[in-house]
């Protein structure tokens, strides 16, 4: 069991017999009385978003998980499909759980795909990932006074605002927790 002022951003528990990850963590601490913990969570089966309110002293299961290292397939629109490093096995995630994720993942990609009780329920992207770029719009000569971005289209089709003098064909480094351009590399 897990005590509620535990439920950080990324740490897991049941509920209602469903599994959450935690999104957001708050903590309220009234005059008096019991202090309030407010989680706004995922449900890593159907990928619906809750908002819960718990008093401080409140008990949750916590879920077991386990973490394998995999390689990004294939997508084939609903589903994408990862295999295990180790054991060579496919396993399959679905589109609405991997979310805004999805658009930075490109083939042979390592990520890991989190489990429980053998089923696939979740994909951690690695913090930062190369994409080359396929369109960049073109730059004004004289704009360099400040510094200007531009909007450029890399190959997984992500839009990300770049400093004027990435052009297409260039490889750029992107945060995938934030889709922010790091650096040309």
């Amino acid at each position: 069991m897990i005590d509620v002022n535990d439920l950080r951003k990324g740490v897991t528990f049941e509920y209602d017999g469903q599994l959450f990850k935690v999104l957001e963590y708050s903590h309220h601490k009234p005059g008096r009385g019991n202090a309030t913990i407010r989680v706004k969570a995922r449900n890593l089966r159907t990928g619906a978003n809750i908002e819960k309110t718990f008093q401080s002293g409140d008990r949750v299961p916590e879920a077991s998980l386990d973490f394998h290292n995999a390689q990004y397939l294939y997508n084939d629109g609903d589903m994408y499909y990862f295999m295990d490093n180790e054991t060579f096995d496919q396993s399959a995630i679905r589109a609405d759980v991997i979310g805004e994720s999805a658009k930075f993942l490109k083939e042979g990609m390592e990520c890991k795909l989190t489990f429980y009780k053998g089923e696939p329920l979740d994909v951690e992207m690695p913090n930062t990932v190369d994409l080359v770029v396929e369109y960049a719009e073109t730059a004004v000569r004289g704009d360099t006074a400040t510094n200007v971005t531009k909007k450029v289209r890399t190959e997984t089709g992500v839009e990300v605002q770049c400093p004027s003098f990435v052009k297409a064909g260039d490889v750029i480094r992107v945060d995938t927790r934030t889709g922010e351009y790091i650096t040309r590399v």
